[in-house]
């Protein structure tokens, strides 16, 4: 209980929420393993059983085809969605370092390129050549530019162009990744980052999600802003390393 004459600090709080959080993230991750064993039975067992039908000759063994290879495929959905969910609620271990962050930004950029120009899209880099060092984890951060790109790449059926673009802000550092893709309304763009909403058929809604954990873990923050029909901004903003912050006047 608690006591109205010694209300809990912010700091006791926080740790308190925490705690909650590994504990439900464990469960879930526990819950999702016990989950993935027998899918896996499942999966191999309907592998064996369509080895039976590979040549189907009779109706009714067309029709057996059909409905193993449907199980199959939702199968196959499950599982990628269990990965998923593991990776997004799984607790990591991180390792900061000072980074160039657009360093981390032309690694990204270079692996995408050649998808880019297979998809018909342009990329176009504006990296502010005077940009601080931030601290990052690398691997996490990494992988959430690549699921924004890719995230962009999407948008883009047709082709269009994605634009990346680096700057010092008030508060820290901006990152700015701007397509000019199908975009979205309001109301969509509002529920982007909750876990299990997607706008694609099959997808796990977990994308995004993950992308604003990771960002959160670094201090930072991730906003959204979209228009259907004129494309999508995303922009991270993450805070200086407190050695480098200007001191307050």
């Amino acid at each position: 209980m608690i006591n109205p004459a010694h209300p809990p600090t912010a700091e006791e709080v926080n740790r308190k929420l925490v705690e909650q959080y590994t504990e439900i993230a464990t469960l879930a991750g526990g819950l999702a393993h016990e989950i993935k064993n027998p899918l896996s039975t499942i999966g191999l067992n309907m592998e064996l059983l369509a080895e039976d039908f590979t040549d189907p000759q009779t109706p009714r063994d067309k029709r057996a085809a059909a409905k193993i290879a449907v199980v199959q495929q939702e199968c196959r959905r499950l599982q990628d969605l269990l990965d998923n969910f593991l990776n997004f609620a799984k607790v990591r271990t991180v390792r900061f370092e000072a980074s160039d962050l657009n360093e981390e930004v032309r690694r990204v950029v270079e692996f995408f390129r050649p998808k880019a120009q297979e998809a018909g899209i342009e990329l176009v880099c504006y990296l502010d050549p005077e940009l601080p060092s931030v601290v990052l984890d690398r691997e996490s951060f990494h992988g959430a530019l690549i699921n924004l790109v890719l995230n962009a790449e999407q948008a883009m059926p047709e082709g269009g162009q994605l634009m990346v673009r680096t700057g010092t802000i008030a508060s820290g550092v901006a990152l700015e990744l701007i397509d000019t893709g199908a975009g979205m309304d309001e109301k969509t763009a509002g529920q982007i980052f909750e876990a299990f909403f997607s706008t694609k058929p099959g997808g796990s809604g977990l994308g995004l999600p993950t992308v604003r954990k990771i960002v959160e873990a670094h201090g930072g923050r991730i906003a959204v802003e979209s228009e259907p029909g004129r494309g999508t901004k995303f922009t991270i903003t993450l805070p200086l390393p407190p050695r480098l912050t200007a001191p307050v006047a």
